[in-house]
């Protein structure tokens, strides 16, 4: 549904990279970055390396670690991400959904190739089943996107990919040109 979707937009997302959490880890002070994000701050921090300690890039804290001798590639291998955190990423992140196959029919034990998602159920649907869904008066009026060569699902962000500039999501639909669009071409295009 939507609230995956903002569940990954507002409570799974790196404020470094903004993408979902990748490989997370939560600092002492609760914030939560993704390992590479935090592990390229801190190499980049020289008050960090020479407290020898894992430095928050918002609140500036430190969080201790372990083994200071260990090449500092090794240090957020330290820090855990929270239990909650790790678990609505099992749940709402990256790789919980296939986007290759059609998940009605995967509930139907069959496998069926997924040509448009819907950004609404934030599922992938096969042709039959994207007519039912169209059918169906709770959501007949969701935004559907054809999964054609203009647009892609990745798996590493689990969103629909524009063609154009391949690193940005799709996340508007322009109700003129029945598009799907992401931010870059709203501003260029439409």
């Amino acid at each position: 549904m939507a609230t995956s979707q903002k569940l990954a937009e507002y409570f799974l997302t790196c404020t470094v990279c903004t993408e979902v959490f990748d490989n997370p880890c939560t600092l002492v002070c609760n914030h939560t970055f993704c390992r590479k994000c935090v592990i390229s701050y801190t190499k980049t921090n020289p008050e960090a390396i020479s407290a020898r300690s894992v430095l928050c890039p918002f609140c500036s804290k430190t969080t201790k670690v372990s083994d200071p001798d260990r090449p500092v590639e090794e240090w957020a291998d330290d820090v855990k991400p929270i239990f909650v955190i790790q678990g609505l990423l099992d749940s709402f992140g990256l790789g919980s959904k296939d986007t290759t196959n059609c998940r009605y029919c995967k509930e139907e034990g069959e496998t069926t190739l997924a040509t448009s998602w819907c950004s609404v159920c934030d599922d992938a649907l096969c042709e039959r089943c994207l007519r039912m869904h169209n059918r169906h008066p709770s959501s007949r009026h969701h935004d559907v996107v054809a999964m054609s060569p203009e647009v892609k699902i990745s798996r590493r962000r689990q969103g629909v990919m524009c063609k154009d500039h391949t690193d940005e999501v799709i996340k508007f639909l322009c109700k003129d040109c029945k598009k799907a669009v992401c931010q870059t071409c709203c501003i260029i295009y439409h």
